[in-house]
């Protein structure tokens, strides 16, 4: 009898998106960032991650364009968790991600939205329109 392989995880809301990253970053105690690299139809090709510090995580635009380059990602969902249990984007997660949105313009993937989890809590910063 053959196995069936797992199908890929479909992102296509924020829901969908949030449900799938928030086991994978909680009782982290340390920020953390994941990076979901999307086909066309929203499935996840490729999963990244990077850890951070007590406080702080880096964004690293460069190594997440050369990956959405590689795998050829349509589009990209970031998330982070904060330990500190403060939800808010900071002005350099802001920053970074706005960075990040139009780079991915220039070289046709959409950045559909950053994710931060703290105290329960998930933050979109495309709900709080600031992508």
């Amino acid at each position: 009898m053959e196995t069936a392989e797992a199908q890929p995880p479909t992102l296509r809301t924020a829901a969908d998106a949030a449900r799938f990253f928030e086991a994978r970053l909680a009782d982290s105690p340390r920020e953390s960032l994941l990076v979901a690299h999307l086909d066309a139809g929203r499935r996840l090709i490729h999963l990244a991650r990077e850890m951070g510090s007590a406080d702080h995580v880096a964004l690293p635009v460069r190594p997440i364009i050369a990956d959405a380059i590689r795998f050829e990602s349509a589009g990209l969902i970031l998330a982070h968790f904060h330990p500190s249990g403060d939800a808010e984007p900071s002005d350099a997660d802001i920053a970074a991600t706005r960075k990040l949105q139009e780079m991915g313009a220039g070289l046709a993937f959409r950045l559909h939205d950053h994710l931060i989890f703290a105290g329960g809590q998930c933050r979109s910063l495309r709900a709080m329109g600031l992508l």
